[in-house]
């Protein structure tokens, strides 16, 4: 008898019902975040300026783009990385560094900071435009020179990009902690291909759950969480870092960027090729500690002899953690580099 009761027993009625209740709750909570993000968590925060030296504006092929720049000498262009809360705050121990000796120029990139954030196409493109400007820039207000410029991270790839179309353009580049070297991924495609997925990009761009899906990105756990891959542990984190991310992370239109970030878009398929190509000095600085340090693959350029390979005992971003040992071996490489042409 109680075998019969267990087979007419509605399973399948009551994981249906379990199962609407769970989504009913879920749809509950996502719309009490939505209202959450909406009313309480501003988005309109002061924000101060992310290094010192005079901010500057222009418009070219990216837009409105905002920039830093101090000192005097030789020029010197510092490119920060691309991710969910980026800026020119980045490469501040770096600016901060050579400003007192050259003439140090870091923009916030297209999106970011101080910079044009609207709902417009970021791509690979756009950053290298975005560098491209700069290089005009520099030469209005230097004259037409070759220039040294270091890049991190993601920025690296649209760095190298700039310099493969205008080599004559850069004296040495350096290329800190670069994406693109892990050996289990392919990206030697046609030249112009993307990683990444657009269909994810538009999802994460549709109005009624963008901002506040970006709002749960870009919380204080999330942003420490993320910052310790990065630096490889919560004691390494730079605090200054930390808070200037939360505050660009709350300004109007700050998603656009970063959900093509958050895509994959913004990878080039071809990078690959890209650093192969190369002819330029190149010095590529990574740290092994943290999360954000596959470089399986840097074999592609290892033994060339335009390239040089210093590796710090430190997380993505060495100059944070040690400032002093890193300029020193960028100087160096730079030095190497003159007395070459000398």
């Amino acid at each position: 008898m109680q075998d019969q009761k267990d087979k007419n027993f509605p399973v399948g009625r009551v994981l249906l019902t379990l199962g609407g209740a769970a989504l009913t709750s879920a749809l509950t909570a996502a719309l009490a975040w939505a209202n959450y993000s909406r009313r309480a968590i501003p988005h309109h925060m002061a924000l101060p300026q992310a290094v010192s030296g005079e901010r500057r504006e222009i418009n070219g092929r990216a837009g409105r783009l905002s920039y830093y720049v101090a000192g005097e000498g030789a020029p010197l262009l510092l490119i920060h990385t691309v991710n969910a809360a980026a800026s020119a705050y980045k490469i501040r121990p770096l600016f901060e560094h050579y400003r007192q000796h050259r003439r140090v120029y870091a923009p916030d990139m297209p999106g970011f900071g101080f910079s044009d954030r609207s709902a417009r196409d970021y791509t690979p493109r756009l950053y290298t435009d975005a560098i491209v400007d700069m290089l005009d820039q520099i030469a209005s207000d230097l004259g037409p020179q070759p220039i040294d410029a270091l890049a991190v991270s993601l920025g690296c790839e649209f760095l190298t990009r700039a310099a493969s179309e205008h080599p004559e353009r850069f004296r040495s580049l350096a290329l800190v902690s670069p994406t693109g070297f892990d050996r289990r991924r392919k990206r030697s495609g046609e030249p112009g291909d993307v990683m990444g997925n657009p269909g994810l990009r538009d999802f994460l761009n549709f109005p009624l759950w963008s901002r506040p899906l970006f709002d749960l990105l870009n919380s204080r756990p999330s942003a420490s969480y993320f910052l310790k891959k990065t630096f490889g542990s919560y004691e390494a984190i730079d605090q200054g870092l930390l808070e200037y991310d939360y505050l660009t992370s709350h300004q109007p239109d700050a998603q656009n960027a970063p959900y093509a970030f958050v895509s994959g878009t913004l990878f080039s398929a071809d990078i690959k090729r890209i650093y192969e190509a190369l002819e330029l000095p190149v010095w590529l600085a990574y740290g092994i500690c943290g999360q954000f340090n596959d470089f399986s693959g840097v074999g592609l350029i290892q033994g060339r002899p335009n390239w040089t390979v210093t590796v710090f005992a430190t997380g993505a971003l060495p100059y944070f953690d040690q400032t002093d040992t890193f300029t020193m071996l960028y100087d160096r490489f730079l030095e190497m580099q003159k007395q070459a042409h000398t």
